[in-house]
């Protein structure tokens, strides 16, 4: 009697770090059929990773479907990269989500053909590509499976890390076998101002369970965040000089402008001090969230913009970089390197009464980077220009949209037959001393760190085997 066949899945990331997230799964079934399906595919941000962009390790035309855990760039960027080399399955995503990628292609779009022509470079893709993905985008509800083939099926689940966010549940089941369990954490929070957070359902903490965790924050204790923002503004402004604030387009925008309307609101701020705010993007998403029930927005949230506020274009937008006034600008983009922000950062550096705020994540090789490194009165380059920096640089994490250590700990104890966690979307060293943290203090069967040296191959109790170089590196 022949012994029982044993099915397994392949996992591989295919981003070495924190931006250009993208992870393949290879499914192989005991009837000898493969699925092969993706999760993400975003732009990578990093300047040392720039020219993996132009590039897929896998042949798109064959992948069977894509999972989307959130409407970011560095998640979303490459989707039509993909289409553009022959993938023609659907993109599920939250509802959300659905109607926010268009927007957010559409501008990446932009961007790249600037970046493009500046370059002298081929584009990645066409904006016919983009049309074409659009059109593939499978709109899902929270919570509510959804069966994307006869082994496969996948559950959305509530993430505050962004209007949209899910956490993605992936359930591959064959008949006489027990189920593959894989839960996609994507980038993770567990609340945002915008809208409630529920737990993670009891079914699923129960499930014997593989989990893909990100860890870019997983070297810092939330405790260990020090609020600074709103003191820093108010001291300038007060002394009559100006604050520019890099934002994302999504989320940090909007939370942003609560935050200043807070400010306002406790008599804190002035509300004579002009508020601007500039980014096609970030005021088109904006809009939405002030859209009845789009977006699902906590009816108490409706109102956030502060008083006194002016959507910048290119018609008033000298007036504003001109002006030397007290104010505040919100411009994208949140790391410095696209947007408005170009404009704004290099008007402003030389300027000994401004302050430029970050208020997240600036990856290696972006403006937002540099100019933080740069001390105090040395010279930058910004946009081919050579600029002395005598404006004041901040910079803060306390808005940050993804958990601390201690708090991707806390979620991945809930799971009660932990079987193999895999450590995801994080600076490499970040990544090791994260694996290492998860199994001191929770000590589950295995700990991996994904990434493109190795795949991890997984059945239903977990790691089948060591892990395998990849095809790929």
């Amino acid at each position: 009697m022949g012994s029982k066949v044993r099915f397994y899945c392949d996992i591989m990331g295919v981003h070495p770090e924190v931006t250009g997230s993208c992870n393949l799964v290879v499914v192989k079934l005991p009837n000898g059929e493969t699925i092969k399906f993706v999760v993400d595919c975003g732009l990578f941000q990093e300047k040392g990773y720039e020219e993996l962009n132009r590039t897929l390790p896998f042949s798109p035309e064959n992948i069977d479907f894509c999972l989307v855990t959130h409407n970011h760039v560095d998640h979303t960027g490459r989707l039509p990269l993909m289409v553009k080399n022959g993938y023609r399955g659907k993109i599920y995503a939250t509802n959300p989500t659905c109607h926010l990628i268009p927007l957010a292609l559409a501008d990446s779009f932009k961007v790249l053909k600037d970046v493009s022509k500046r370059k002298n470079q081929k584009m990645l893709y066409t904006e016919t590509d983009v049309l074409k993905t659009n059109i593939l985008l499978e709109p899902c509800e929270y919570y509510q499976p959804v069966k994307v083939n006869d082994n496969i099926k996948v559950t959305f689940l509530k993430n505050g890390h962004l209007i949209g966010a899910a956490l993605i549940l992936v359930q591959i089941s064959y008949p006489e076998n027990e189920d593959i369990n894989i839960l996609f954490t994507g980038d993770y929070n567990h609340k945002n101002i915008f809208f409630d957070v529920p737990d993670i359902p009891e079914w699923i903490k129960k499930l014997p369970i593989t989990v893909i965790v990100e860890s870019t924050y997983g070297y810092m204790e939330s405790t260990f965040m020090t609020k600074v923002f709103k003191q820093n503004v108010l001291e300038v402004v007060r002394n009559g000089g100006s604050v520019i604030v890099p934002v994302f387009s999504l989320g940090r925008s909007q939370e942003m402008l609560y935050e200043i309307k807070s400010m306002q609101d406790s008599g804190e701020l002035d509300l004579s001090i002009p508020i601007y705010f500039d980014g096609s993007l970030a005021i088109n998403y904006t809009r939405l969230y002030l859209k009845k029930d789009l977006l699902s927005i906590k009816p108490e949230m409706k109102d956030f913009l502060p008083e006194n506020l002016t959507f910048v274009n290119k018609l008033n937008r000298p007036q504003v970089l001109a002006d030397t006034d007290a104010k505040i600008v919100l411009t994208t983009s949140g790391m410095g390197t696209y947007g408005p922000a170009q404009r704004y950062i290099p008007e402003y550096l030389p300027r000994e009464n401004a302050m430029i705020h970050f208020t997240g994540y600036t990856a290696e090789g972006t403006l937002g980077q540099r100019v933080k490194d740069t001390a105090y009165g040395d010279l930058v380059s910004v946009g081919g220009l050579i600029i002395k920096k005598q404006a004041r640089v901040e910079y803060t994490t306390e808005y940050s949209a993804h958990a601390k250590a201690d708090e991707l700990i806390a979620l991945l104890s809930k799971f009660e037959n932990l079987k193999l966690v895999l450590v995801n979307h994080g600076q490499a060293y970040v990544k090791d001393e994260f694996a290492k943290r998860i199994v001191k203090e929770l000590g589950p069967k295995n700990v991996g760190i994904l990434g493109r040296e190795y795949f991890y191959r997984v059945d239903p109790y977990g790691l089948a085997r060591p892990p395998l170089s990849s095809k790929f590196n």
